[in-house]
């Protein structure tokens, strides 16, 4: 694969500070039982990368310790990881608001048959990734049989409560473009998606998400092989809007690898930019408190562009109307 960070840390991109911490952000592993061709994170079924148990304690040390609102769970395929329902349980318990980036198809894998009913017992928010309501166009990305599979989650879940008017269980799905391109205006295309799922499918959500393909890892390098990294790169900047900078999700939140080391987001995670620390190369967990974490710089580089370019993306989805 090809490596991006050298292509991408020359950069003119706007310095910015941290504010308030509000997300505790956890690549729990590597490991997917999906291999997809925007994936970030080049997360996979091979991958054997996960988080001690050790640093598992760490984590939820922290949330009771600094009194985080969020804890958003992050993989590969979370699930996967060993404890991932001991820390639910866990994190829930001490009152901690949970988000799991579920990729759906995971929910009808042998051996996680009950994971959507966990779930939903917990209070857990999900957010499920569903690049497109066509079959064609999720399978192509993803592989064959994903669209289905998804669908089936997405049916399991419905049948939970979630994404129904009035449970308060959220389900809000998440949109990336199949290639080199920006998504499209987020209101529009979940009126598309709430229209063609429920017509074709039974299928209801809380919200749609758009987020931007990020010029790193596995697409970065898939950019790099075709020769277009340069040209998609000029794109993102060429729609960079000053007024996204002010919500961009860095700014309150912390991104934690399977490590236990800090970042300012989960992409200066992939690209192996750590936290800023004068004193040493990387910064653990252990030595982090939210308090001191307001008003530091964030580290950034060309494909901090794609947060900010049109309508701006986070994990959150668009940043903007």
């Amino acid at each position: 694969m090809h490596a991006t960070l050298p292509l991408l840390r020359s950069t003119d991109f706007p310095p910015i500070r941290r504010r308030a911490l509000e997300t505790l952000q956890v690549n729990l592993t590597y490991r997917c039982n999906q291999s997809c061709t925007h994936c970030h994170v080049a997360a996979g079924p091979n991958r054997t990368e996960a988080m001690s148990a050790s640093d598992v304690e760490q984590v939820l040390s922290f949330l009771r310790h600094n009194r985080v609102a969020a804890l958003d769970l992050t993989g590969g395929a979370p699930e996967l990881h060993p404890q991932f329902r001991e820390i639910v349980a866990r994190a829930r318990a001490s009152g901690t608001r949970v988000i799991d980036r579920c990729n759906l198809t995971i929910l009808v894998e042998p051996g996680h048959e009950d994971l959507a009913e966990f779930l939903a017992a917990n209070g857990v928010e999900i957010v499920a990734s569903l690049p497109c309501y066509l079959e064609d166009n999720v399978d192509r990305q993803r592989g064959k049989g994903v669209f289905g599979a998804s669908v089936d989650g997405l049916a399991r879940l419905n049948a939970l409560g979630y994404g129904v008017a009035g449970t308060g269980r959220m389900l809000n799905l998440v949109y990336n473009p199949q290639g080199p391109a920006l998504p499209p205006a987020q209101a529009d295309l979940e009126a598309d998606y709430k229209r063609e799922l429920l017509c074709r499918y039974g299928i209801t959500f809380n919200r749609l998400y758009t987020l931007a393909n990020m010029p790193i890892q596995r697409f970065g390098s898939m950019l790099v092989s075709k020769g277009g990294f340069g040209k998609y790169v000029q794109l993102l900047k060429s729609a960079h809007s000053a007024a996204n900078l002010e919500n961009v999700m860095c700014r309150s939140v912390l991104s934690v690898d399977w490590q236990g080391y800090v970042y300012d987001c989960d992409f200066n995670q992939m690209l192996g930019l750590h936290l800023q620390n004068e004193a040493r190369p990387r910064t653990h967990l252990s030595e982090v408190n939210a308090a001191t974490l307001a008003g530091r710089p964030i580290r950034v580089a060309d494909h901090c562009y794609g947060c900010t370019a049109g309508q701006g993306s986070s994990c959150g989805g668009a940043l903007a109307a």
